[in-house]
């Protein structure tokens, strides 16, 4: 069975929705304090259209976040090295994570507002789960890496949002400060 064409105002009505919030995240202060009756008000759309298309909050700031990252996983799974698959692992391990570091610098807003959304456990997201199986994947290449997944976990832990917002908003650290340390952080655990 071939799926449905979206119509033409459902098409307009997402985008509009996906747009609005886009800009509350980019402007609020703390993603919290951003609602779906704001967004609604924003994007010129009832509330129930919101959930009807994205379920409640999380969902649509997972489209929102689904929908930056979709050209760097394309690159991670098919690209050319170094973050494509064909890349000598400890190459590809580094630029991995500084990929996830600069994603999520890029798109500060989103990233916490996801981490933030509190209705599951981050580490169960798509997203976090796909990263972090690439990650374990490509340390099982490596020779010596006894506990793969763990230290996929611990490695990128050193991305979260949380961390990445405070480095930034508290400690003042530029993004090239904070892609260099991860290097040599990250290569340290790999060398050791």
């Amino acid at each position: 069975m071939t799926p449905r064409k979206e119509r033409a105002d459902a098409a307009r009505n997402r985008e509009a929705v996906l747009a609005a919030a886009d800009d509350l995240f980019a402007r609020s202060e703390s993603p919290r304090s951003v609602s779906m009756d704001d967004v609604a008000a924003a994007a010129g759309v009832g509330k129930g259209t919101l959930f009807r298309r994205f379920g409640d909050r999380t969902g649509l700031i997972r489209v929102l976040v689904e929908r930056r990252i979709e050209p760097l996983r394309q690159a991670v799974e098919a690209g050319p090295a170094p973050l494509g698959p064909t890349a000598e692992p400890r190459e590809r391990v580094l630029a991995l994570l500084d990929a996830v570091l600069q994603f999520k610098l890029d798109n500060r807003h989103l990233a916490l507002a996801l981490e933030e959304a509190g209705s599951a456990s981050p580490y169960q997201a798509d997203h976090y789960a796909w990263w972090h199986t690439t990650l374990q994947c490509t340390l099982r290449r490596l020779p010596g890496m006894a506990d793969s997944g763990f230290t996929a976990h611990a490695l990128l832990a050193t991305t979260r949002a949380d961390l990445v917002e405070h480095l930034a908003g508290q400690e003042h650290m530029t993004p090239e400060q904070m892609r260099s340390h991860l290097a040599a952080f990250a290569a340290r655990i790999l060398d050791s």
